[in-house]
This record gives structure tokens, C-alpha cells and sequence, in this order.
């Protein structure tokens, strides 16, 4: 039976505020990419959920960010190749930290949001981002989207990667993904992201807004756990996977 890695980005609270979602995507994916305290998350919510994650069996990973929290991280700051892998090694180290105090072990690196954005074109970054993580940790995956300048940066330096495809995001006809302001940028029918998942796996590619196709060779799918129905996507999902008879398992172990 063959098996696919489902993520989902999550401790993306901070202070008070709880994305209420969160509690029921985790059950439903095989890794959580896990924020580090600068685009969201604070110490508190990292370390709920670590906590989470263990007692749910889930695979955790990193997940850095732009330090702009009113922008969510989403918004381009034009930080240096050397400010982004300052950043990068410093939320690595945090969370790696928290894993450690709960007896788990971080396991991969995905950079979020315009970070994520940037360097899967953006040779520069996307150097700065495998270099940091090659200097915290060679053991670290990176987890990155396909075909992305990125992967190919770490891959050059020996760092081990994981594919990525969206279920819930357009893709442009580069393989990049459409930004969040224009429409149609993020799906959020069910059924539709469903049968895309198993198109994405089974026929090796995702059809792009211009109508064109796009290979792909994913080992992991991603959901947002911010989204408007996030638990009812990967729900969708993990029952059409099923149906065609794929499982989840996580990438790494």
C-alpha cells in the first residue's frame, strides 16, 4: 500500500489567542510544521503544542518565519541573506529546545509564508535558509515545495528534502503558488482539494490557473490549520486517499 505524509502548519497562536481549528487538525495529519515564535507562536504555545504533537504520535518539524506578526509573516520584509539565516538558526534552536524538554525530537525545517515564498526562487535565500539549517543540525530535513530553488540548494549541500504539494493553494504555471490577494488563491471545497490530493499522487501533477499541468512528485501534502475549514479538508482527503488505497505515514521517523 503505498503511503503519503500529510502537514499542516500549526502553534500559530500567541498570548492569548488560540486558532481554535488547531485542536482538531492535529489528530488528522502525520507532521505538524510548528511555529517558532516570530511570525506567530510564543514560548506558552510552542510548548503546547510539542506537547500536543507527542501525545497525538505526530512528527514535528520547524516551522520559521519573518518576524512581522501584524503581516502573519506573509508580507516580503527584504531581510539579508545573512538576517534570514540569523533567523533561522535562532527559531530552529528554539523549538529544538522546547522538543528536547518533552522528550521528542525535531526532525525537518519549513520556512513559512513570504520566507517560503521567496526562496523557492530566490537563490540567495534560499542558500541562507539550507545553510542555516545544515549549521544547527545536518540531520534536519527540509521540507520545501516542488521543484523549488530551494530544495535544490539543500540538496547541493547534502541536506536531505522532502517534496511538497498544496492541496488548498492555485498554482501559477512556474509551479509557484498564486499569492493569497488574488482569487481563487486558496481552495476550500472539500471535495474538490480531495480529488486533487489523489490527481497530485496518482497522475503526478497539479493543473495551474492558466490551465496548463504541472509535474509533480510530492511526499508530503499540506493544509493550512489557519483556513476556514481546515479539519473538514483533511478529512475529505484522508477518505479519498483511502478510497484509492493509499495510508499516512509521516516522511520521516
Amino acid at each position: 500500500m503505498p503511503t503519503i505524509d500529510l502537514n499542516a502548519d500549526l502553534g500559530e497562536g500567541f498570548g492569548i489567542y488560540r486558532i481554535p481549528a488547531e485542536a482538531a487538525v492535529l489528530p488528522l495529519v502525520s507532521s505538524a510544521n510548528i511555529a517558532c515564535g516570530a511570525h506567530a507562536g510564543d514560548p506558552v504555545v510552542m510548548r503546547e503544542t510539542v506537547a500536543r504533537a507527542v501525545a497525538a504520535g505526530v512528527v514535528i518539524g520547524a516551522h520559521p518565519g519573518y518576524p512581522d506578526r501584524e503581516g502573519f509573516g506573509r508580507r516580503e520584509i527584504g531581510a539579508s541573506p545573512e538576517e534570514i539565516a540569523a533567523m533561522v538558526i535562532t527559531q530552529i534552536g528554539a523549538l529544538a529546545a522546547v522538543c528536547a524538554a518533552h522528550g521528542a525530537t525535531l526532525r525537518y525545517v519549513k520556512p513559512h509564508g513570504a520566507l517560503y515564498n521567496r526562496a523557492a526562487t530566490d537563490q540567495a535565500a534560499a542558500r541562507a535558509i539550507a545553510g542555516a539549517v545544515m549549521a544547527v543540525d545536518p540531520s534536519l530535513m527540509l521540507l520545501g515545495l516542488d521543484g523549488s530553488t530551494m530544495l535544490r540548494e539543500a540538496e547541493e549541500i547534502g541536506l536531505a528534502v522532502v517534496r511538497e504539494a498544496f492541496v488548498d493553494r492555485a498554482y501559477q504555471a512556474d509551479g509557484t503558488l498564486l499569492p493569497r490577494g488574488q482569487p481563487g488563491a486558496v481552495l476550500t471545497d472539500p471535495e474538490l482539494v480531495a480529488e486533487r490530493a489523489l490527481r497530485m499522487l496518482q497522475d503526478h501533477h497539479v493543473v495551474a490557473v492558466d490551465g496548463t499541468r504541472r509535474l509533480l512528485r510530492p511526499e508530503s501534502l499540506c493544509t493550512h490549520g489557519d483556513g476556514a475549514n481546515p479539519a473538514a479538508l483533511l478529512q475529505a482527503v484522508r477518505a479519498r486517499l483511502a478510497a484509492a488505497g493509499w495510508s499516512i505515514a509521516p516522511f520521516a521517523t
